[in-house]
């Protein structure tokens, strides 16, 4: 079975970095694609943040030039470099991995707490 185990949330003031890992564990054969999603406080949807899909990344707007996604196949392990840190990025945050396994499938981690004081 897999597991996703993230780390590295916490409380920043703004204008601050802080850099979120999630690692993997298991019987993993194939990577299809890893993202970074968060979900901002009184928020039902969760937002796709960063995206990565061999060397391909992808942002939405209001992260670009601020947050770097990447990824270390040795370790099993994806981060979110996250740089000049606003309020507004106050989310809990969750790694996404599409995985094969015993087949393709949807893993997701169980969410680390980003608090960006102002």
């Amino acid at each position: 079975q897999v597991q996703l185990a993230e780390s590295g949330g916490g409380l920043v003031q703004a204008g601050g970095s802080l850099r979120l890992s999630c690692t993997a564990s298991g019987r993993i054969f194939g990577i299809g694609r890893m993202d970074w999603h968060r979900q901002a406080p009184g928020k039902e949807q969760r937002e796709l943040v960063a995206t990565i899909t061999g060397g391909t990344t992808n942002y939405v707007d209001s992260v670009k030039g601020r947050f770097t996604i990447s990824r270390d196949n040795a370790k099993n392990t994806v981060y979110l470099q996250m740089n000049s840190l606003k309020p507004e990025d106050t989310a809990v945050y969750y790694c996404y991995w599409y995985i094969y396994s015993s087949g393709w499938g949807d893993y997701w981690g169980q969410g680390t707490q980003v608090t960006v004081s102002s």
